[in-house]
């Protein structure tokens, strides 16, 4: 149950709302259940004769059930005594009447409640699940699959929303309600109510073994949603691929064996869902049958406490008990999936985020002299990716990065701006350990433009102010003139205003890195991070980039990772990484006198041009 109340608590505060629900789910309870007693009464009225009593006095008051029995009998003999059998059936009619308006007032107005705290638990939980995925560091995502995470975010909380956050209804009116029926059961008779409540124990005890075999089910059930949808988002982002390679029958018969699988896991989780109401019902009217047979024994034989008016409202009353235990036995078992897709997003929420602010965080607003890494280490797990690396970026220089691919030259890119955190050592700027800085203020000093061009489904111009909600449009445009972009731009149908579609598919890969370029222009960053930025493009579409890239490295310090080495030649200094270790460094024509890997590399590109 830690879990349920945990969900429960993203409505808080709760005490906003649970004294009003409560309240109108007492009244609603009290007034559903004055309908059910009035019709002994009723029954008295219509096939019995009373004798109408003197001397009657209203009762003195006192908050508990035989005050009002009392109050009620005491209007209802005087209304026989002076109007007749036909005045007293009005006066219950017309209570009957009032009592059932009354209750489905309280119940409208408690679901008011309920409604409010449904919407709001289901937008704080989303909330915090994309704030989660939003915060989290850049490892976070290599050890969660993505179709996880959009699984989570969407058919996990749906599932919430649906089992438990509904289920608070059952939850806290049932309850009452049965609580209620046997007070009622009770003052009625006492020894026939007790002999129920030996039988009713059956059905609780078979609805449990099937819940038990419902929450394996949907555990597995929930982990393999996440597989399709990771298998539909692949399918989506790598369309041109699987055409490509002719992938079609491949992609297809992957996803019908996880969805056939999952159909299998689904119609077993959804088959002991419905077996549990069908059975809860099937015990109560066997054991309401019981109940029957034996308490129309004993008034057959005058042995018991109740006469046939009383008993027949009796097993009225008991009739209406089944109501609330199978809701409460049929919400159990929704519950308990909605127990599974809460504890995944718990777990997401939960999730510790490695990289973030110390307590006392600097905001640094300038770089002034020098960027150093100091004998810094990184590993992933066991696995060492950078080694005794030192360097130093002076303010204005141009640092290159080159080595083969798994050498460590993106992550040692990535350590500046913190997607990761070194394992040993530390990374300065202008003397000031970076973790020792806050977050946003650090990577508001960076600008950084990598080899995939990561756009989002907006306008050319909301792309390039990024993140700025109000943003000047002569810097929009200005920062594309700079990355030369602004001549495509205005020959589009909507010049700065066209929406680019998803991932920037509009646009070819030169415009879209040049999008990127004007993005990273339009920050105004002094360090300037370049991943491999022009290594996907052709040659054409290379030159307009790089000429784009010459005038943003402008007066900045910059840090390029270099695929095409032609692009490097006049960086003030080149690190040659290989398996983690800078093996070589100098300029381009020392490093090529060197007769290195640097050289060797130099060599391996004019061959292949």
């Amino acid at each position: 149950m830690k879990t349920y109340f945990r969900l429960i608590n993203f409505a808080r505060p709760l005490g906003k709302y649970l004294p009003e629900y409560l309240l109108y789910t007492i009244l609603g309870v009290v007034f559903g259940l004055l309908n059910f007693t009035l019709f002994i009464p009723l029954l008295n009225l219509l096939f019995t004769s009373y004798d109408v009593k003197e001397n009657l006095s209203l009762p003195n008051f006192a908050f508990d059930i035989e005050y009002f029995k009392d109050l009620f009998n005491y209007y209802f003999y005087t209304i026989i005594k002076e109007g007749g059998k036909i005045a007293a059936l009005q006066y219950v009619c017309i209570i009957i009447f009032c009592s059932v308006l009354l209750s489905n007032l309280f119940k409208f107005l408690s679901q008011r409640v309920l409604t409010s705290i449904r919407t709001k638990v289901v937008k704080n939980i989303r909330e915090q699940v994309f704030n989660k995925i939003t915060d989290s560091d850049i490892r976070f995502f290599y050890n969660h699959r993505k179709g996880d995470i959009i699984s989570t975010l969407s058919n996990d909380v749906h599932e919430v929303e649906n089992s438990v956050v509904s289920s608070l209804q059952v939850v806290i009116r049932e309850p009452f309600m049965l609580i209620g029926f046997f007070v009622l059961l009770f003052t009625m008779s006492a020894k026939l109510t007790l002999f129920t409540l030996l039988l009713l124990p059956l059905s609780f005890i078979l609805i449990a073994q099937i819940t038990k075999l419902l929450k394996r089910d949907a555990l597995r059930s929930q982990e393999l949603l996440g597989l399709i949808m990771g298998t539909i988002d692949e399918a989506i982002s790598g369309i041109r691929i699987i055409k490509a390679f002719t992938g079609e029958t491949y992609i297809k018969k992957k996803f019908d064996g996880q969805n056939n699988v999952y159909r299998g896991l689904l119609k077993s989780v959804v088959n002991k869902r419905e077996l549990a109401s069908p059975l809860s019902e099937f015990m109560g009217v066997s054991v309401l049958t019981i109940v029957f047979y034996y308490g129309g024994k004993l008034v057959l034989g005058n042995s018991g406490d109740l006469g046939a008016s009383e008993f027949i409202t009796y097993i009225i009353l008991y009739s209406q008990v089944l109501v609330p235990a199978k809701n409460i036995s049929t919400a159990y078992t929704y519950i308990q999936k909605g127990l599974i897709s809460g504890e995944r997003i718990l777990k997401l929420i939960d999730t510790k985020i490695e990289i973030n602010d110390a307590p006392d965080a600097k905001e640094v607003t300038h770089f002034e002299k020098e960027i150093n890494f100091k004998s810094v280490y990184f590993s992933h797990g066991t696995f060492e990716v950078l080694k005794d690396i030192n360097l130093s970026m002076h303010k204005g220089k141009t640092i290159a990065l080159v080595g083969p691919s798994g050498a460590g030259k993106s992550t040692l890119a990535d350590m500046l701006p913190r997607f990761y955190d070194v394992s040993h050592g530390e990374i300065t700027i202008d003397g000031i350990n970076i973790k020792e800085l806050q977050l946003k203020s650090l990577r508001q000093l960076m600008g950084t433009v990598t080899q995939e061009s990561i756009l989002f489904n907006d306008t050319i111009a909301g792309n390039i102010a990024f993140g700025i909600e109000k943003y000047d449009m002569d810097k929009v445009m200005e920062a594309a003139k700079i990355a030369n972009a602004h001549e495509f731009i205005i020959g589009m149908e909507q010049g700065y205003n066209t929406n680019i579609g998803d991932r920037g598919g509009r646009l070819s890969g030169g415009q879209k890195q040049r999008i990127c370029i004007a993005r990273a222009v339009f920050k105004n960053p002094p360090i300037l991070i370049l991943d491999e930025a022009t290594s996907s493009l052709d040659t054409e579409s290379e030159k307009a980039v790089q000429d784009a890239l010459t005038k943003l490295m402008l007066n900045r310090t910059t840090l390029v990772i270099a695929h095409r080495l032609s692009t490097i030649q006049y960086a003030d200094e080149i690190l040659v990484l290989d398996k983690g270790h800078i093996v070589e460094r100098g300029n381009h024509s020392s490093l090529i006198n060197a007769g290195g890997l640097y050289q060797k590399l130099c060599s391996m590109q004019a061959f292949q041009n």
